[in-house]
């Protein structure tokens, strides 16, 4: 699933090349991803109008338009929005194509669907259900170690699960919580607020720095996960744990195991992380 550092890659390329353009057709080719209006008003509304700003919030994708109207993008699991500058479309899992004015298109895929786009006012957009509960930015000013203490107080939860909700800090799916784990020294299922103060601190920059490093390399890439112009992330070639069960710990030499938290699979070093 494209976390935080994915969409911010896409949102990056996103806004070198689409910019300025007008939208002049949209085809729907699997209606059901269209929320909230039928696919003919969605392709009606946004025929004509100009693409200002390519915004970001967590895991979204917010297509600022002219008019005050927000084209709002949530990727899930194997979503990814290409910019295909000879307006072919190359993608074979194409749902959703934004034929631009200058003759480029922008190509919503999604192999397993579950992808969704929304078209609101701008004010509707933000009090959007999932937009409007987000909790801070990972690597905005907002997101401090004092923020994190005084989150984490009274929540039972194993710190993997709260990592992973949405509310308590933005865009940290299953491989970035893994691996700021990790590099924090924290076991995945420790109960979240027995962590002290000074593992508080070593979590929030773990977090920052694992995501800045994803950032780096374009992003990770296993299988769907696909930048602006249709490349893949290098990060998967510098992760310390995540999908790396089996082989030796970078650090100690113990093999890294898998378990579940909260139904998701989670990967950690057993003597590394206490």
């Amino acid at each position: 699933m494209p976390e935080l550092p994915e969409v911010e890659i896409i949102r990056r390329g996103l806004e070198r090349y689409i910019c300025g353009e007008a939208i002049t057709q949209v085809d729907v080719l699997l209606p059901r991803q269209i929320q909230a209006m039928s696919p003919d008003r969605f392709s009606a509304l946004l025929r004509g109008r100009v693409i200002e700003r390519v915004d970001r919030r967590g895991k979204y994708l917010l297509l600022q338009l002219s008019g005050r109207w927000t084209l709002v993008i949530h990727l899930r699991m194997t979503g990814r929005l290409v910019y295909e500058a000879d307006g072919v479309v190359r993608d074979p899992y194409a749902r959703v194509v934004f034929s631009l004015s200058s003759g480029a298109d922008l190509v919503f895929g999604d192999v397993r669907t579950f992808g969704v786009l929304y078209l609101l006012p701008q004010e509707k957009a933000k009090a959007l259900p999932g937009l409007a509960s987000l909790g801070p930015e990972p690597l905005s000013a907002a997101f401090t170690p004092a923020y994190l203490y005084q989150e984490v107080k009274g929540k039972k939860a194993p710190v993997k699960s709260f990592l992973l909700q949405q509310e308590h800090v933005a865009g940290i799916g299953n491989i970035y919580a893994d691996e700021a784990l990790f590099v924090a020294g924290i076991h995945p299922a420790r109960h979240v607020d027995t962590l002290s103060r000074e593992q508080i601190d070593r979590l929030h920059d773990a977090i920052q720095s694992v995501l800045r490093a994803g950032i780096a390399d374009g992003g990770t890439t296993f299988r769907d996960y696909k930048n602006a112009e249709g490349g893949q992330g290098h990060h998967q070639e510098h992760l310390h744990v995540y999908e790396r069960e089996g082989l030796p710990c970078e650090n100690c030499g113990s093999l890294i195991e898998k378990m579940k938290i909260g139904g998701r699979g989670t990967r950690y070093c057993p003597r590394c992380q206490s």
